[in-house]
């Protein structure tokens, strides 16, 4: 009788977790399909509500004003369970002008980048590395002792009368700015050193989304980070270039393909400056005298409530010129904790398909249209399924949302 007793007490307790399993999936669920906030256009008749609309889920006939053109709109699950609000802004609707232009990209660092410590065989010939346990990947050399360092070539600069002595870099770590100091260790070859890895720049190529219509640029959809440290980098100043593309290594599965391109780091190849990195992609303001040089589309900003799974394009440019090709939205997810992975695409067009094998290296901050309109850019590509990637809604870009 134990035995069963305790065999019916243990079915209880999986059955039990396996509905706490079930509710929690089913929340979650439900949690994506409905967005914490929607754009809605001034003149736009349509009832959110009815946008909204899923099985089980109704919406309050009050609202809670909260602030000029903004409302909140209480959701509750069977009618009952208060389930989350959702707020409702209303703005004025936006058009802009959607690229697919390939793009150099060049940034340097607000400061010098620390990647990592290294070893230094030292003059006795011991392995010793000095800072280790101070420094961390990640921090930003802003200062070397009185010094001001803003690239690599100031750091190497003062590096080269380094002495036994210790010194203080003054690094920035987070929203901290915090001194460390340092004991040089003198090398095999009489060379005093700290044992730092650092780096003060990046370039690369990628694709631009969008231009405003004040000359305000998106691109990439995603930030640039360090590819030693993973953190999103933090940018003194960048430009943007004109890229012409050489060639493309087509993408397979287990093996993200590649646009292989020539970018000319000249003062008249500038496309523009980029004043933010940050997790939606790199922006800034175009050249005026050089937008004759983009490849322009005017077209209305596409709101994410009217995404839909189903038939879709992508502008992007593969062989010196900008095209549109055919795409599929397969997957919609208005509340992902990464916005850059809000949708999922997958590449149709048999053109396209046969030149990349689908989303490639570069193709980052493709438009993404869809009847008509600008929804987003692509973002990443499966590493698996080179066919098909994420996307960031073009709102989360162009700072709406």
């Amino acid at each position: 009788m134990n035995r069963k007793r305790k065999y019916r007490c243990w079915l209880l307790v999986f059955l039990a977790l396996d509905l706490i399993l079930m509710g929690w999936l089913g929340y979650r669920l439900l949690d994506r399909k409905i967005p914490d906030q929607i754009l809605m256009d001034h003149e736009d008749s349509r009832e959110v509500a009815n946008l909204l609309k899923r099985p089980f889920i109704s919406f309050d006939d009050a609202i809670t004003v909260s602030g000029k053109d903004s409302y909140k709109l209480h959701c509750r699950l069977l009618g009952v369970i208060p389930f989350k609000d959702v707020k409702v802004k209303n703005i004025t609707a936006k058009e802009v002008y959607a690229s697919g232009d390939a793009v150099g990209i060049y940034m340097q660092t607000k400061g010098v980048l620390i990647i990592d410590t290294g070893e230094i065989l030292s003059e006795s010939g011991e392995m010793e590395e000095p800072a280790r346990d101070i420094v961390k990947p990640g921090d930003y050399i802003v200062a070397f002792d009185q010094n001001r360092i803003q690239c690599k070539q100031d750091l190497l600069e003062d590096l080269a009368d380094l002495c036994g002595e210790s010194v203080t870099l003054k690094v920035r770590r987070g929203k901290e700015t915090i001194p460390l100091s340092l004991t040089p260790v003198k090398d095999e070859k009489g060379n005093y050193k700290l044992g730092i890895w650092v780096r003060d720049d990046t370039q690369g190529i990628g694709t631009l989304t969008y231009v405003d219509e004040n000359g305000g640029f998106g691109a990439l959809g995603h930030g640039i980070s360090d590819v030693d440290t993973g953190e999103l980098l933090s940018i003194a100043d960048g430009n943007l270039y004109n890229a012409q593309i050489l060639g493309i290594r087509k993408g397979e599965k287990g093996n993200p393909g590649e646009l292989s391109g020539l970018i000319r780091y000249e003062a008249d190849n500038i496309l523009g400056e980029i004043s933010e990195n940050s997790k939606n992609g790199i922006f800034g303001t175009v050249d005026a005298d050089q937008v004759k040089n983009l490849d322009l589309k005017k077209i209305p900003v596409g709101y994410k409530q009217d995404l839909k799974i189903g038939p879709a394009s992508v502008l992007c440019c593969t062989d010196g010129e900008v095209k549109e090709y055919a795409a599929e939205i397969t997957r919609i997810d208005m509340n992902h904790e990464d916005s850059n992975k809000s949708f999922v695409i997958q590449i149709t067009d048999k053109e396209l398909l046969e030149k990349t094998g689908g989303i490639v290296q570069g193709m980052s901050g493709s438009p993404v249209l869809q009847n008509g309109k600008l929804f987003g850019a692509v973002t990443h590509v499966f590493v698996q399924d080179s066919t098909g990637g994420y996307g960031i809604f073009i709102e989360n870009m162009t700072g709406n949302a």
